[in-house]
C-alpha cells in the first residue's frame, strides 16, 4: 500500500510539478534578458516594442506610438524582430 502511494507521488511530480516549475524558469530566464527594442507580448494581449526597462517594470511603446509602464513579469513572450 505504501510503495502505491509513493509511485502515485512520483507519478503526480513527473506529470504536475516539474513541468511547471522547468515553466516558470524559462519565463523567468527570458524576463531577466529583456533588452531595449525587443518586441513583446504582455499577458493582457499587448503588443509592443520596449522602449525602456527598470528593476520591475519596463515601459512599451505600441503601434499607435502610446507608452505603457507595465510589470515585467507580465511580459509573456517574445516576437520576432
Amino acid at each position: 500500500m505504501i510503495i502505491f502511494l509513493v509511485l502515485i507521488f512520483g507519478l503526480f511530480y513527473f506529470v504536475m510539478i516539474r513541468p511547471q516549475r522547468k515553466r516558470q524558469r524559462e519565463h523567468q530566464t527570458m524576463v531577466q534578458e529583456l533588452q531595449k527594442g525587443d518586441k513583446v507580448v504582455t499577458a493582457g494581449g499587448i503588443y509592443g516594442t520596449i522602449d525602456s526597462l527598470s528593476e520591475d517594470s519596463i515601459v512599451i511603446k505600441v503601434e499607435s506610438g502610446a507608452t505603457l509602464r507595465v510589470a515585467r513579469g507580465s511580459v509573456i513572450g517574445r516576437r520576432e524582430k
